[in-house]
Protein backbone atom coordinates (compact mmCIF):
# COMPACT_ATOMS: atom_id res chain seq x y z
CA UNK A 1 0.00 0.00 0.00
CA UNK A 2 1.13 3.21 -1.10
CA UNK A 3 1.72 6.10 1.33
CA UNK A 4 -1.50 8.63 1.11
CA UNK A 5 -1.09 12.53 1.06
CA UNK A 6 -2.86 14.57 3.92
CA UNK A 7 -5.61 15.51 1.38
CA UNK A 8 -6.16 12.09 0.24
CA UNK A 9 -6.61 10.70 4.15
CA UNK A 10 -10.12 11.09 4.36
CA UNK A 11 -11.77 10.01 0.71
CA UNK A 12 -9.67 6.60 0.94
CA UNK A 13 -10.93 6.15 5.01
CA UNK A 14 -14.22 6.79 3.12
CA UNK A 15 -13.65 3.98 0.50
CA UNK A 16 -12.38 1.61 2.55
CA UNK A 17 -15.44 1.68 5.14
CA UNK A 18 -17.82 1.78 2.05
CA UNK A 19 -15.73 -1.87 0.91
CA UNK A 20 -16.11 -3.33 4.37
CA UNK A 21 -19.73 -2.47 4.60
CA UNK A 22 -20.51 -3.82 1.15
CA UNK A 23 -18.48 -6.91 1.75
CA UNK A 24 -19.69 -7.54 5.21
CA UNK A 25 -23.37 -7.37 3.70
CA UNK A 26 -22.67 -10.14 1.08
CA UNK A 27 -21.13 -12.18 3.75
CA UNK A 28 -22.29 -15.68 4.47
CA UNK A 29 -22.94 -16.79 8.53
CA UNK A 30 -19.81 -17.19 10.17
CA UNK A 31 -18.23 -20.76 10.08
CA UNK A 32 -15.60 -23.10 9.32
CA UNK A 33 -15.25 -24.10 5.28
CA UNK A 34 -16.50 -27.27 4.89
CA UNK A 35 -14.14 -30.11 5.14
CA UNK A 36 -14.00 -31.33 1.43
CA UNK A 37 -13.67 -27.93 -0.34
CA UNK A 38 -10.01 -27.98 0.32
CA UNK A 39 -9.01 -31.26 -1.58
CA UNK A 40 -11.37 -30.36 -4.60
CA UNK A 41 -10.52 -25.74 -4.34
CA UNK A 42 -7.53 -23.70 -4.38
CA UNK A 43 -6.58 -21.58 -1.56
CA UNK A 44 -6.95 -19.16 -3.60
CA UNK A 45 -10.62 -19.95 -5.08
CA UNK A 46 -11.35 -20.76 -0.66
CA UNK A 47 -10.66 -17.08 -0.21
CA UNK A 48 -12.64 -16.21 -3.29
CA UNK A 49 -15.56 -18.30 -1.52
CA UNK A 50 -15.56 -16.34 1.50
CA UNK A 51 -15.33 -12.84 -0.41
CA UNK A 52 -17.80 -13.62 -2.19
CA UNK A 53 -20.40 -15.13 0.50
CA UNK A 54 -20.42 -18.45 -0.40
CA UNK A 55 -18.15 -19.84 1.92
CA UNK A 56 -18.98 -18.95 5.88
CA UNK A 57 -16.62 -16.51 7.85
CA UNK A 58 -14.08 -17.63 10.02
CA UNK A 59 -15.35 -17.07 13.73
CA UNK A 60 -12.08 -15.25 14.49
CA UNK A 61 -13.32 -12.09 11.99
CA UNK A 62 -16.27 -11.98 14.47
CA UNK A 63 -14.51 -12.21 17.36
CA UNK A 64 -11.67 -9.59 16.94
CA UNK A 65 -13.95 -7.47 14.11
CA UNK A 66 -11.70 -7.74 11.28
CA UNK A 67 -12.53 -8.96 7.72
CA UNK A 68 -10.46 -10.56 4.51
CA UNK A 69 -11.33 -7.57 2.12
CA UNK A 70 -8.70 -8.47 -1.11
CA UNK A 71 -7.19 -11.95 -1.95
CA UNK A 72 -5.59 -12.56 -5.18
CA UNK A 73 -2.96 -14.97 -5.71
CA UNK A 74 0.30 -14.25 -3.53
CA UNK A 75 -1.52 -11.85 -1.64
CA UNK A 76 -4.39 -11.07 0.90
CA UNK A 77 -5.79 -7.87 2.71
CA UNK A 78 -7.47 -7.54 6.14
CA UNK A 79 -9.40 -4.79 7.36
CA UNK A 80 -10.15 -3.82 10.76
CA UNK A 81 -11.09 -0.95 13.14
CA UNK A 82 -9.18 -1.26 16.67
CA UNK A 83 -11.82 -0.86 19.59
CA UNK A 84 -12.12 -0.47 23.47
CA UNK A 85 -12.45 -3.77 23.75
CA UNK A 86 -9.24 -4.54 22.28
CA UNK A 87 -7.23 -2.84 24.54
CA UNK A 88 -4.23 -4.18 27.03
CA UNK A 89 -4.08 -3.35 30.47
CA UNK A 90 -2.00 0.08 29.62
CA UNK A 91 -4.61 1.64 27.57
CA UNK A 92 -3.54 0.66 24.07
CA UNK A 93 -4.82 -1.72 21.75
CA UNK A 94 -3.30 -4.97 22.67
CA UNK A 95 -0.39 -6.46 20.48
CA UNK A 96 -2.05 -9.64 20.08
CA UNK A 97 -4.96 -8.06 18.27
CA UNK A 98 -2.10 -6.69 15.69
CA UNK A 99 -0.08 -9.75 15.33
CA UNK A 100 -3.71 -11.94 14.55
CA UNK A 101 -4.88 -9.41 11.89
CA UNK A 102 -1.09 -9.64 10.20
CA UNK A 103 -0.74 -13.61 11.17
CA UNK A 104 -4.46 -13.65 9.33
CA UNK A 105 -3.03 -11.96 6.40
CA UNK A 106 0.43 -13.57 5.58
CA UNK A 107 -1.20 -17.11 6.30
CA UNK A 108 -3.65 -16.30 4.11
CA UNK A 109 -1.09 -15.02 1.07
CA UNK A 110 0.43 -18.28 1.42
CA UNK A 111 -3.68 -20.25 1.35
CA UNK A 112 -3.95 -18.26 -2.08
CA UNK A 113 -0.77 -19.75 -3.68
CA UNK A 114 -1.35 -23.39 -2.38
CA UNK A 115 -3.24 -25.97 -4.78
CA UNK A 116 -6.40 -28.03 -4.02
CA UNK A 117 -5.41 -30.99 -1.34
CA UNK A 118 -2.57 -28.30 -0.23
CA UNK A 119 -3.13 -26.60 3.29
CA UNK A 120 -0.64 -25.27 5.78
CA UNK A 121 0.50 -24.08 9.20
CA UNK A 122 2.30 -21.16 11.30
CA UNK A 123 5.59 -22.26 11.83
CA UNK A 124 6.83 -19.15 13.11
CA UNK A 125 5.61 -15.49 13.35
CA UNK A 126 7.91 -12.34 13.60
CA UNK A 127 5.77 -9.05 14.35
CA UNK A 128 7.64 -5.25 14.65
CA UNK A 129 5.20 -3.05 16.58
CA UNK A 130 6.36 1.13 15.22
CA UNK A 131 3.80 2.26 16.14
CA UNK A 132 0.70 2.30 18.81
CA UNK A 133 -2.97 1.56 18.07
CA UNK A 134 -5.92 3.70 20.07
CA UNK A 135 -9.18 3.13 19.29
CA UNK A 136 -9.00 6.60 17.79
CA UNK A 137 -6.70 5.03 14.98
CA UNK A 138 -9.45 4.09 12.26
CA UNK A 139 -9.75 1.34 10.39
CA UNK A 140 -6.40 -0.30 9.18
CA UNK A 141 -5.72 -2.73 6.60
CA UNK A 142 -2.88 -5.76 6.48
CA UNK A 143 -1.78 -6.79 3.30
CA UNK A 144 0.36 -10.28 3.41
CA UNK A 145 2.52 -10.92 0.17
CA UNK A 146 4.02 -14.42 -0.26
CA UNK A 147 7.71 -14.33 -0.60
CA UNK A 148 8.37 -17.86 -1.56
CA UNK A 149 6.15 -20.75 -1.96
CA UNK A 150 7.79 -24.04 -2.00
CA UNK A 151 6.59 -27.22 -1.54
CA UNK A 152 7.21 -27.53 1.95
CA UNK A 153 7.69 -24.20 3.11
CA UNK A 154 6.40 -20.67 2.06
CA UNK A 155 7.14 -16.93 3.59
CA UNK A 156 5.31 -13.81 3.16
CA UNK A 157 5.56 -10.67 4.82
CA UNK A 158 2.51 -8.41 5.80
CA UNK A 159 2.55 -4.65 6.56
CA UNK A 160 -0.36 -3.07 9.03
CA UNK A 161 -1.21 0.87 7.30
CA UNK A 162 -3.76 3.20 7.95
CA UNK A 163 -5.69 5.08 4.83
CA UNK A 164 -2.51 7.66 5.33
CA UNK A 165 -0.43 4.74 4.46
CA UNK A 166 1.08 5.11 7.88
CA UNK A 167 2.94 1.98 9.36
CA UNK A 168 1.75 0.34 12.27
CA UNK A 169 3.54 -2.68 12.46
CA UNK A 170 5.44 -5.25 9.70
CA UNK A 171 5.65 -8.35 9.80
CA UNK A 172 7.26 -11.96 8.05
CA UNK A 173 6.22 -15.71 8.38
CA UNK A 174 7.05 -19.18 7.87
CA UNK A 175 4.55 -21.62 7.09
CA UNK A 176 4.78 -25.16 6.61
CA UNK A 177 3.03 -26.75 3.46
CA UNK A 178 1.04 -29.64 4.39
CA UNK A 179 -1.13 -32.55 2.57
CA UNK A 180 -4.76 -32.59 3.64
CA UNK A 181 -6.15 -35.97 4.20
CA UNK A 182 -9.27 -36.63 1.90
CA UNK A 183 -12.18 -35.97 4.04
CA UNK A 184 -13.66 -39.45 5.49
Amino acid sequence: MKNVPDAAHDLVRAQWLEREAALRQGFAANGVIPADLPARRTGLELMQGILGGELPVPPIARTLDFILVEAERGRAVFQGTPKFDHYNPSGSVHGGWIATLLDSCVGCAVHTALPAGKGYTTLELKVNYVRGLTQDSGPLRAEGKVIHAGGRVATAEGRLVDPAGRLYAHCTTTCLILDLAPPR
